[in-house]
């Protein structure tokens, strides 16, 4: 095992006296070309081009020396030294601190960014970044060969979007471009770069605020979730079932979270697809109703949070929408559950108003290659003054999970 292994963060200013010894010291130093090709580098050391971090660290953890890894920015904020802390490879690291690359472009771009989501993009996971651009006003992209700006903008697909696209940071080639994510396609940029997305719904961040990243959404005094129409200001529930404690039965079966797409089908008046936000998703509310759409669209303003309101009969409507992870359909019958299964969603939820209906849907879903539950929900709103009955809802509630992913 390396005797020492240093890990140096850079970002294009002079190395710091802590940075230039380690340097002088290594007999192994990994890094990327740029910067293998330092000043500081010593001539005699052995020297690895850092591809896969995982590999390196095997070569580094065979080394007899002292070892050192340049990385770009701050090597500890998504960068080398998790890899490098692996058991497996079973490496100490001192670590040389630079500003990170997202503390740079945020910089370049003069903003503040405590209220910024900090995603990274592989291939793997682009599309879970282009969520959190859907869903959040501020979201500073980390990007890769393959999931870069143009890709990202590709996925947006008509979401209108500032990009601020900031390239090889701290270098003399440094560039850093503004301009519509409708715009971005069309150009060639260079590796590596940070991109932040600026558009996704209101800006929450507030003075005195006191947590970074997510912020808060709620209006003041509101919690929690599956909240009575009263909240929406009594247009939000609409159609047969819609009640709040379907609705929390629904959310909790679907499970939205940070990186999901829900597809709210026949949105009503927008309390699922408003609720759907606030846990961090991104939501398509789709309706055919015009009324329905502007009270959607009216609710996600109240409370502050991204909802993409698609007005459009389901099926046909479905079939220009981005893949979903989980859907709630609200209305449409066996052809609408057939074209969403289709589209192979995690899992989807959907009620019915008798048992006809409900072993139709249930039908549909499994034939489809989904494991399905059902259950009879009975609710009773109750005058507490008289303790008098208000309003009974009774609904078949059916919950799908697609067949490779049940337990």
């Amino acid at each position: 095992m390396a005797d020492r292994v240093t890990v140096i963060g850079w970002d294009g200013s002079p190395l710091t006296r802590a940075a230039t010894a380690a340097l002088s010291a290594a007999t192994l130093v990994a890094g990327a070309g740029h910067h293998l090709a330092l000043a500081e580098v010593p001539e005699r050391a052995e020297r690895i081009r850092l591809g896969s971090v995982d590999l390196a660290a095997r070569r580094i953890a065979g080394h007899r020396g002292s070892a050192v890894v340049l990385a770009d920015g701050d090597p500890g904020f998504f960068g080398v030294v998790r890899t490098l802390r692996k058991p497996e490879h079973g490496l100490e690291v001192e670590v040389v601190p630079a500003v990170s690359s997202v503390a740079t472009a945020f910089a370049r771009a003069g903003m503040p960014w405590d209220d910024a989501q900090i995603v990274v993009a592989h291939p793997r996971t682009l599309r879970r970044a282009v969520n959190v651009i859907r869903a959040h006003h501020k979201v500073a992209v980390l990007t890769s060969p393959g999931a870069g700006p143009v890709e990202l903008a590709l996925l947006l697909d008509g979401v209108h979007r500032t990009f601020v696209i900031c390239e090889e940071l701290g270098t003399v080639r440094e560039r850093v471009t503004v301009l519509t994510s409708d715009k971005t396609a069309d150009h060639t940029w260079r590796d590596p770069n940070v991109v932040i997305v600026i558009g996704g719904g209101p800006e929450t961040a507030a003075t005195g605020a006191w947590i970074a990243g997510r912020r808060p959404v709620n209006p003041e005094g509101v919690r929690g979730w599956a909240l009575p129409a009263s909240a929406y200001g009594g247009t939000a529930e609409c159609g047969e079932g819609e009640s709040p404690g379907l609705r929390a039965a629904q959310l909790a079966r679907l499970g939205p979270r940070t990186g999901d797409l829900v597809w709210d089908i026949g949105c009503g008046g927008g309390a699922l697809a408003v609720e759907a936000a606030r846990f961090g998703a991104a939501v398509l509310a789709v309706d055919s109703d015009p009324d329905a759409c502007a009270r959607t669209a009216a609710a996600a303003r109240a409370f502050q949070v991204g909802v993409q309101v698609v007005r459009g009969t389901a099926p046909h409507v479905l079939e220009r929408l981005p893949e979903p992870d989980v859907v709630r359909i609200g209305g449409g019958g066996v052809r609408v559950v057939t074209a969403v299964a289709d589209r192979r969603p995690e899992r989807i939820v959907t009620h019915a108003s008798n048992r006809d209906e409900a072993e139709a849907l249930n039908a549909a879903l499994a034939s489809n290659g989904y494991t399905v539950e059902c259950a009879l929900l009975q609710s009773v709103e109750l005058d507490t003054s008289a303790w008098a009955e208000r309003e009974r809802s009774v609904v078949f509630l059916l919950s799908a999970v697609r067949s490779d992913l049940a337990p």
